[in-house]
């Protein structure tokens, strides 16, 4: 090969007649959009250094960066052989057993890595002490009342944050509880806002096999013992258990909503065995998808010689995470009812946060399913009760026992250690446990606990099948300031406790039913050979905060008020009489779309005098109208550090899963921020960032959050910076309605939010100081980059009002509101000119018109309005060649130039290569704002750069070699 074997120029040219040829296809130079190849001491000659002998990256360069299909599998390709022998594959696949050709997957004896925590540099700490000062007073002052701050920095978990998770379980809002991937229940948010992280060990799945013949027993929790506190030597407790898995042959598949847990050959080296977990979560369809359940589904193969007992366990505690299950009182009480061809049998317990635990026993025709732990209690800061019911099938070859009781310390009941040694020596419980009485109340620090074994003989080269379920229930959702609601699955099975047993039992009989809706949603993505393969099976698991973010799904129906009487006792008020005057004068549908809604500040009580939670509570502004497809309202955390629900700014980002999947949730929740527009809450806020105080919500300004304590009607709970000054929330309401109202058609929808958008739309034109039409920003973050001040035009506000002028007059258009068109038309005209005319400087758009050091910094979110235009079927706001330039540069740049393109976008990029290291925000990699970008640039045709984008964030957050 000669040391320079062409010059770009000479090489090719990137014209219609050369794409086709076999230079292209093999070596992708084409200007700046492929053949990205870093310069080396022989200059900037793309194509002859990387085909030069001295390059020492050339072939990996080749393979990386020049043939796309190999750049994207690289190390995305885990296909189930690497982690599971190919013999063990085809014995499980059978009734579900094997794991999907695509899944993100572990060894369960894999590390787990810390999370980093966010830093910030002596000089920032300095510049935000007063801030943290009033930050530290105000949550200090939330928890005198007994409430968590939606932003506390100081307080720290017990369980550090590592990447242990997996795929949560249950549907949407009903309260979820997540699994790690090594089998933990962790992640416990049965109380709206609040998350126990911990995982409460003692509920676990366990194994004892017995070979015929005697000669060889196995017995092990399914679990590796790498947990800090276990093999405690005397211990009664769960460390007196087999903790015998090393992890090193089993292995973890997750697709959300499944996941598989493949044991090959541990403990038993003759036994495969597959634990596969499904959630009833299908898209649109709400009603299983609200349902708080979920099935365990074993498959056994035995490829010894001899006949196998095979029973398996599941553990329970009486618990809802955190220290839930020592307070005492804890009281199992088992009956038995017949109802049909039911057999009830029921269990009492009380402790706090949980009350009454109930079992259930039931059995339908071939099916005899056994459940427990029927768990109702008091709860801690009267939060309501939570009801647990574990099942397992019983059929012809399966048989189910129960253990009613047993304790982890203590002297009350029999130990963990007793229940052990029992399912060792017998693998079974006796059947008069049945008939057993009400238990001795647990004592305070002790932990009372329950099982349901289910056991079966495999025949050798045989399979057999054994299905457990887990179902809870809290059908009331109460928030700290006095509201409480019915959750949405109360709608199909009541609001008693006592429907976790119906609950249990249907999951048993649909989970099949459950599967096939799932795949019949996934496989056109998973066969599609054209995708890359992490793309495919992230795509699924990046779902999981529709079910682990905290999510609350209510029926839709008022709340009902809890008031102190003046003596003091307590009564439950509904508040719908006070809501129907309201909602009919903020939204009536029989008006004109030309006119605009009267102000309904007009019918609210004055809050001048600033106490907030009087005025929340005497009108309650955001109650949705009756409707007959009513699907409920819907909240979401911004995370768990950040207890905001339905973050107006990260909305942006994430809605699009909802928009696709729950169309209907997508409206509901663009429904409560348009009525959040029209009213005003002159409760007065004191804004943490300079210590100023304000009006909770201005009218005409889209609020940051619904709240914390009270949402829907006490609204944005951030109070760092006054949001009603920010540029952008108004701009992305715009937006997401259009979007919203062009994806699903719906005039009515369009119709009720119309009058919102045009009062956001009005709202901003305060911000345009000198009437050019283009909005500015005032010098201190005003924006969802919340530490990251803008002054003057700005890229990221001001392309976002851009792309909001053109879905105004758009939608408006559409709804025959012509003159409002016009206005928004005429206005984006004047001030696309005037946008481009300060910030373009020829490969990208500044950051922003002011004289900064970080003026010029190339932003990552600098097309965010962009992709909003593209993805809703609008004219592109900037010539084509001009956007596809901005992306290139962003590529090359904030992508490329940051761990060699594998962790994502950074947030800003200083021309000269060097990461903008003004705040602590913009030498951040946000997840949303990449994929965002690698959108855009899929938009305009870059598929390339648009999935090694994506890619850095799946290494970075997904892979072992990043966080993952």
């Amino acid at each position: 090969m000669p040391l320079y074997f062409t010059t770009t120029k000479n090489y090719f040219e990137d014209e219609d007649s050369y794409r086709d040829s076999y230079n292209y296809r093999k070596h992708g130079y084409n200007g700046d959009l492929h053949g990205l190849v870093p310069e080396t001491h022989r200059g900037d000659d793309r194509v002859s250094n990387l085909f030069n002998d001295d390059d020492v990256n050339a072939c990996s360069l080749i393979v990386k960066m020049v043939n796309g299909s190999l750049f994207h599998y690289r190390k995305s390709s885990w296909p189930a052989e690497e982690y599971v022998s190919r013999a063990t594959l085809q014995l499980l696949d059978f009734d579900g057993g094997a794991p999907p050709k695509h899944a993100w997957r572990r060894r369960l004896n894999s590390h787990a890595n810390r999370l980093k925590e966010f830093s910030v540099t002596f000089m920032e700490a300095v510049q935000m002490l007063r801030l943290g000062v009033r930050l530290w007073s105000y949550v200090r002052e939330e928890a005198s009342q007994g409430r968590k701050a939606p932003i506390d920095p100081f307080t720290r978990e017990q369980c550090k944050p590592s990447a242990s998770q997996g795929v949560p379980l249950g549907g949407m809002g009903s309260g979820s509880i997540s699994r790690g991937f090594r089998g933990e229940f962790k992640h416990w948010q049965i109380v709206p806002g609040s998350c126990e992280t911990s995982p409460v060990m003692a509920n676990q799945f366990s194994i004892f096999v017995s070979r015929e013949g005697g000669n060889k027993k196995y017995s092990s929790v399914l679990a590796p013992g790498h947990h800090e506190g276990l093999k405690k030597n005397g211990d009664l407790g769960i460390s007196s258990w087999d903790w015998n898995l090393t992890g090193q042959h089993s292995t973890y598949h997750a697709l959300f909503p499944r996941a598989w847990t493949v044991y090959d050959g541990e403990p038993d080296p003759d036994l495969k065995i597959s634990c596969r977990q499904i959630s009833p979560f299908i898209p649109h369809n709400y009603r299983e998808s609200s349902l708080p359940t979920a099935v365990f589904v074993y498959t056994l193969v035995n490829t010894g010689r001899e006949r196998a007992k095979v029973s398996l366990l599941m553990t329970w505690a009486n618990s809802i995470g955190g220290v839930s299950h020592h307070s005492g009182g804890h009281i199992n009480e088992p009956f038995m009812q017949v109802l049909y061809t039911f057999f009830y049998l029921c269990f009492t317990s009380l402790y706090i946060f949980c009350s009454l635990t109930h079992s259930v026993i039931y059995a339908e025709e071939r099916m005899e399913c056994l459940g427990f732990f029927y768990i109702t209690s008091k709860s801690a800061k009267d939060n309501p009760p939570v009801t647990f019911a574990i099942a397992a099938c019983q059929t012809q070859n399966v048989t189910v026992t129960v253990l009613p009781n047993f304790g982890l310390a203590g002297e009350n009941y029999g130990t963990a250690k007793d229940m052990w040694d029992t399912m060792v020596q017998d693998g079974e419980f006796k059947m008069e446990n049945f008939n057993s009485g009400p238990s001795i109340p647990s004592s305070v620090g002790d932990t009372l606990c329950a099982a349901v074994s289910a056991s079966t003989w495999v025949e050798p080269q045989g399979k057999r099948t054994v299905v457990f379920a887990l179902a809870w229930s809290s059908p009331k959702v109460k928030f700290q300031k006095g509201s409480t609601y019915h959750r949405r699955y109360t709608k199909f099975y009541g609001t008693s406790e006592r429907s976790a047993v119906n609950l249990v039992h249907d999951a048993l009989k649909n989970y099949e039913w459950w599967e096939e809706e799932i795949e019949k949603w996934q496989n056109p993505i998973l066969q599609d050979e054209k995708l890359p393969e992490w793309y495919k099976f992230t795509l699924f698991n990046e779902l999981y905060f529709l079910v682990a973010g905290g999510t609350v799904w209510t029926d839709g129906e008022p709340p009902r008020i809890e008031e102190r009487a003046n003596s003091g006792s307590r009564h439950n008020k509904s508040v719908k009489s006070r809501d129907q005057k309201y909602v009919k004068q903020t939204f009536t549908e029989n008006e004109s779309m030309n006119e605009r809604i009267p102000s309904p500040t007009s019918v609210l009580p004055n809050t001048a005098s600033g106490d907030n939670s009087e005025a929340a509570e005497s009108y309650y502004v955001l109650q949705e109208q009756q409707n007959p497809e009513n699907v409920g309202r819907f909240l979401y955390l911004e995370g768990v550090e950040y207890i905001m629900w339905c973050t107006y700014d990260v909305h942006f980002y994430a809605s699009f899963a909802l928009l696709d999947l729950f169309p209907k949730i997508e409206l509901a929740i663009q429904r409560d921020f348009a009525r959040a527009v029209l009213h005003e809450d002159r409760g007065k806020v004191k804004f943490l960032a300079d210590g100023t105080w304000g009006l909770r919500k201005v009218r005409g300004a889209v609020p940051h959050d619904l709240g914390t304590h009270d949402p829907w009607n006490e609204m944005n709970a951030y109070n760092i910076h006054d949001t009603s000054k920010w540029k952008d929330l108004n701009s992305k309401f715009v937006l997401q309605v259009y979007r919203d109202f062009a994806a699903t058609g719906d005039m009515s929808f369009g119709r009720d939010v119309w009058p919102a958008v045009c009062a956001a739309i009005d709202y901003m034109e305060q911000f345009d100081r000198d009437g050019d039409g283009l909005i500015e920003n005032d010098g201190f973050p005003d924006q969802t980059y919340d530490a990251w001040t803008v002054l003057g035009v700005s890229a990221y506000c001001g392309c976002l009002w851009l792309a909001a002028l053109q879905a105004g007059a758009a939608m408006a258009q559409r709804l025959g509101d012509h003159a409002f068109a016009e206005k928004c038309k005429i206005k984006f005209l004047k001030a696309k000119s005037v946008f481009e005319a300060k910030l373009w400087n020829g490969s990208y758009f500044n950051y922003d018109s002011g004289s900064s050091g970080n003026s010029r910094s190339i932003q990552a979110d600098q097309l965010a309005g962009q992709w909003y235009a593209a993805s809703s079927g609008l004219p592109s706001l900037f010539d084509e060649v001009n956007v596809r330039r901005t992306l290139q540069k962003i590529f090359e740049f904030n992508v490329m130039k940051v761990g060699g393109g594998r962790m994502g976008a950074v947030n800003g990029m200083k021309p000269n290569g060097k990461v903008d290291d003004s705040c602590m925000q913009s030498r951040e990699i946000w997840t949303g704002v990449t994929y965002s970008l690698a959108a855009t640039m899929l938009l305009h045709g870059m598929e390339h750069q648009a999935f090694a984008t994506a890619e850095g964030i799946f290494t970075t957050g997904w892979s072992e070699e990043g966080f993952g």
